[in-house]
């Protein structure tokens, strides 16, 4: 991913420590990651013939407790992106306030060009190869972006055989069977539609009146969709990769859900409904609606396109949908943006859920993880919304100012090493 996006995240803590007054010396050790692994991944195909992948693991900061973060298969992969993701996630668990540090994970390729059995090879060598920084109480890598469940379980057994034992709080985002948590596959989209009814609380909003569109279709953007789709909210529209769909009444999320169940790739290409139009990525970003949910990947929200952005609120569901420009762009237009940050946290929130589950070896019902998430998310909210109020800050400058600042606390109280 070209274009400095760890760049991008170092101007947001360069802004906030400005804003904090943060000792310089704090500082310094925030602009840094604690560990960064490159790793080659040979793998043999399914032809004989062996592929060399290259995979990254940063930790960026321990200091609240162990690393978290996901693990993404992607062909625009690199060391750069994965540094940024892993300082979002710093912050990230921070703003919620769960005993988490960051770390992000991923492997160059493109897993839909390749068989289950080469893509099964290459997680189980990945795994190994970044074995020595992983542990359960050292860093808990998670699915992402084209990873899922059955990936992490082969990491789980991987990490297992190495062991001699059942080793389940290695990873979060298993498989209910393999010592995964109820809750947790809906959880991201869930924390996004708690965000944002949250906001439209705050700002009086009718809930069949608000119309929303979804950019990204995928776990995150389907699952929040879904949820404000099912509390009374007009989705007007929705895309992929493949491109996307617009019905000025309104579309018939169960009707896509059920669509992309049996789809290729679970993907919307072909889907059908009366009064639905095509419509690309781009243009469903400008469409005149109240809340815009970019859950796709990052810098799709630019200085090219933030001034067409018709959206009243954005809840980010992705990972750094916004550039700092675009931040600026929209904050001229009084568009209130939910950042991802927070919006997003409610996958590393049942994430946390999932490894106390694991570890005490005792498992919550559905209802318990929701009501826990709920309240973790609206806490969050009402905290960032106060220092938002407070300081006369834009939402994102506000997380960010209480995620940094629990951070710079810990390393504070803690003291440098030696």
């Amino acid at each position: 991913m070209s274009g400095g996006i760890f760049d991008m995240a170092l101007k947001q803590l360069d802004d906030v420590a400005k804003k904090l007054n943060l000792d310089p010396n704090l500082h310094a050790v925030l602009r840094q990651p604690e560990r960064e692994l490159t790793v080659a991944i040979p793998v043999e195909m399914d032809d004989g013939h062996i592929e060399v992948f290259t995979g990254h693991r940063v930790q960026y900061s321990s200091v609240r407790g162990p690393c978290k973060g996901g693990v993404r298969y992607h062909q625009d992969v690199t060391l750069d992106e994965v540094k940024a993701l892993a300082a979002w996630m710093t912050w990230k668990c921070a703003v919620v306030n769960i005993p988490y540090g960051g770390a992000k994970g991923g492997v160059r390729c493109d897993p839909f060009k390749m068989s289950k059995e080469e893509v099964r090879r290459l997680t189980r060598r990945y795994t190994v190869m970044i074995m020595p920084i992983i542990g359960g109480r050292r860093d808990i890598p998670a699915p992402d972006v084209n990873t899922g469940g059955e990936t992490m379980g082969w990491m789980m057994d991987t990490v297992s055989m190495f062991e001699g034992r059942t080793v389940l709080e290695i990873v979060t985002g298993k498989p209910i069977e393999l010592g995964g948590s109820l809750g947790r596959r809906e959880a991201t989209g869930r924390g996004v539609m708690v965000t944002t009814l949250e906001l439209l609380k705050k700002k009086g909003c009718n809930l069949p009146e608000t119309k929303v569109a979804v950019q990204g279709y995928g776990n995150v953007g389907s699952v929040a969709a879904t949820l404000l789709y099912e509390r009374g909210c007009k989705i007007m529209g929705v895309s992929d990769v493949t491109g996307g769909f617009y019905n000025p009444r309104g579309l018939n999320i169960r009707k896509i859900n059920e669509y992309v169940k049996t789809s290729k790739n679970r993907l919307l290409e072909g889907y059908k409904e009366d009064g639905a139009e095509s419509i690309s990525n781009e243009d469903l970003l400008l469409l005149d609606v109240h809340v815009l949910v970019p859950a796709a990947l990052e810098n799709q929200i630019t200085d090219k396109n933030a001034s067409q952005i018709k959206a009243k609120f954005i809840a980010e569901g992705a990972n750094g949908p916004t550039t700092p420009e675009a931040d600026r762009i929209l904050e001229s237009k009084g568009v209130t943006v939910i950042p991802d940050v927070l919006a997003n946290a409610g996958g590393v929130v049942c994430s946390y859920f999932e490894w106390v589950q694991d570890i005490q070896a005792y498992f919550w019902d559905v209802d318990q993880i929701n009501e826990s998430l709920d309240k973790i998310m609206v806490k969050s909210f009402d905290e960032v919304w106060a220092v938002s109020m407070e300081r006369k800050v834009d939402m994102r400058t506000a997380a960010y100012m209480n995620g940094v600042t629990r951070v710079a606390n810990a390393i504070k109280q803690r003291g440098i090493f030696p």
